[in-house]
């Protein structure tokens, strides 16, 4: 890009960038950002809905991924263009605020830069559209807060319509309704009162996949699970209630921290080496035994010695289970991580109700299964996922997911809205009525914003194969007439759907964040690329 000379000399121009670099201004950028919007949104589209289909993903190191998660297929997308990264970055934010609503929020701002392109063709400025839209979402949040339900962490029936809603369309459909109680229950029991609201930790539900079995047999645990063979066939099995001990440090001689040797000249020298040796892990582990632990989990390695002496006195051993593993198991059963057996004592002690280790057969041979049942004081919850292993069980674990995160939203914020795109049309019908009331230009972005919306219902409608309008039409018709519950049930129909409830804030965090993405795009003027594309 060169900066012409104004004075009339005829002086070469003043080059400020490379050559190969180009530099695309005006309507060709809007142009360009909303092709590639329009694009990113019908790529999703698809997938949208309880009809939504699934995409394959082909890796560049050859593995494949069949999935309908909007933010699984974003997240492997590479991209290059500047509107499409934007659109990656929105994906990440719905992901991480929420945990779901992530399609629906790619195809409402990709229908916002749609709209803007229409109206950019009609001369609006690109600051009369941003202005028009932040009005359109003001309008649309007070709406949607108007027409939100409450909810309480005891209302079973709305919370699992909440993860019925989040399973529609993904793998865990088929027994959804089974799966969605357990999310409830899961999220009923990890749910902390803190200052007058409720606050759900879902890091602290975990998700186990068993490889085996069917979707029908997942199960709750109100404890841990681990994938891990036991290092002796005679450490028990099976303990009923008892208490356990969670150590952070290895169950072996203690290395000193500088090199030193030791002459041992004689047989008896060595003798009494290898017996004070032996007397310093009898007593480690006997200190374990007289504590009244019957199961012992450890970060580190555990010497075969101390493990044979513990399990002969019915104690069972877990070595090696990572520092990770040791505090999920601490925050499970309430103990405290020990970093020497000294510090035993009665309030480093966590308890149980049982454990017992199953034997699978897996593809890599057999492998044992750990269960620790804690109880209803569990800081940890786990949903054992049966079915197939592999990418099927990756699509069962992110549909649960899914469900989790809509309900411990729900839970958090204390509202619920109707679900089948009830509040996308309800939002539209009240902002075409706000329109008539602008006199300026803001007033076409207003109604643009207005379309925008009704393409969730519309997307519902069209995957499902049936017409677009004439779905629109039906919807707009019933919510007109009073019925405030309509919206697009599972056969693509307007239909009154109450008893179908959604998370309102994550639908509504998914609309603000797609409006300031495409506001954002609207602002840029001029492209510059060093690449030259």
């Amino acid at each position: 890009m060169a900066q012409q000379p104004n004075d009339g000399s005829g002086r070469a121009p003043v080059a400020i960038v490379r050559p190969t670099t180009s530099v695309t201004s005006g309507v060709a950028v809007t142009q360009k950002l909303v092709s590639a919007a329009v694009a990113f949104g019908n790529l999703l589209k698809g997938t949208y809905g309880p009809n939504g289909l699934d995409k394959m993903l082909y890796k560049t190191n050859g593995e494949t991924a069949v999935t309908n998660d909007g933010a699984k297929i974003v997240a492997e997308l590479l991209v290059k263009h500047p509107a499409a990264k934007a659109f990656v970055q929105l994906a990440e934010s719905q992901e991480n605020a929420c945990g779901d609503g992530v399609t629906g929020c790619i195809i409402f701002a990709s229908e916002l830069m749609r709209e803007s392109g229409v109206l950019l063709e009609k001369s609006l400025h690109p600051l009369v559209l941003v202005k028009g839209y932040q009005a359109a979402m003001q309008q649309t949040i007070a709406i949607w807060e108007e027409n939100s339900h409450p909810v309480t962490l005891s209302d079973d029936a709305k919370l699992r319509s909440v993860a019925l809603t989040a399973m529609t369309g993904t793998a865990v459909e088929p027994v959804g309704e089974y799966l969605a109680e357990l999310v409830v229950s899961a999220v009923q029991h990890v749910a902390r009162r803190i200052d007058e609201q409720w606050l759900v930790n879902t890091e602290t539900v975990r998700m186990a996949k068993k490889g085996t079995g069917s979707l029908s047999d997942t199960s709750l645990i109100k404890g841990i699970i681990f994938d891990k063979d036991l290092d002796l066939e005679k450490l028990p099995r099976k303990l009923t209630a008892g208490k356990v001990v969670v150590f952070s440090c290895p169950l072996e001689i203690e290395k000193t921290s500088y090199e030193a040797e030791i002459e041992i000249s004689t047989t008896e020298q060595w003798s009494a080496f290898m017996a004070a040796e032996e007397n310093i892990l009898k007593h480690k582990a006997q200190q374990i035994i007289n504590s009244g632990a019957k199961l012992v989990f450890c970060a580190e390695t555990v010497d075969a010695r101390i493990m044979h002496q513990l399990a002969d006195n019915g104690i069972c051993v877990l070595a090696s289970v990572d520092k990770a593993g040791a505090e999920d198991v601490a925050l499970a059963t309430g103990a405290l991580l020990i970093d020497h057996v000294d510090s035993i004592d009665e309030q480093s002690l966590g308890k149980f109700e049982s454990m017992r280790v199953e034997t699978f057969d897996s593809a890599e041979g057999l492998r044992d299964r750990l269960y620790l049942h804690v109880g209803d004081e569990s800081g940890l919850t786990t949903i054992d996922v049966c079915g197939g292993g592999g990418t099927t069980s990756e699509e069962f674990v992110r549909g649960l997911y899914d469900a989790l995160n809509s309900v411990a939203k729900a839970v958090e914020t204390g509202f619920v809205s109707h679900g089948g795109g009830n509040q996308h049309i309800t939002a539209a019908l009240g902002i075409r009525e706000y329109a008539e009331s602008i006199a300026g230009r803001e007033r076409l972005a207003i109604e643009g914003f207005a379309r925008a919306l009704e393409s969730i219902p519309t997307t519902l409608v069209a995957n499902a194969g049936n017409n677009m309008l004439d779905g629109l039409l039906e919807l707009r018709s019933l919510i007109r007439l009073g019925k405030q519950a309509s919206g697009i049930d599972a056969t693509g129909k307007a239909a009154d759907l109450d008893g179908v409830w959604e998370c309102s804030t994550t639908a509504l965090h998914a609309l603000e964040a797609a409006c300031e993405t495409a506001c954002g795009l609207l602002r840029v003027d001029q492209v510059i690329s060093a690449r030259g594309d």
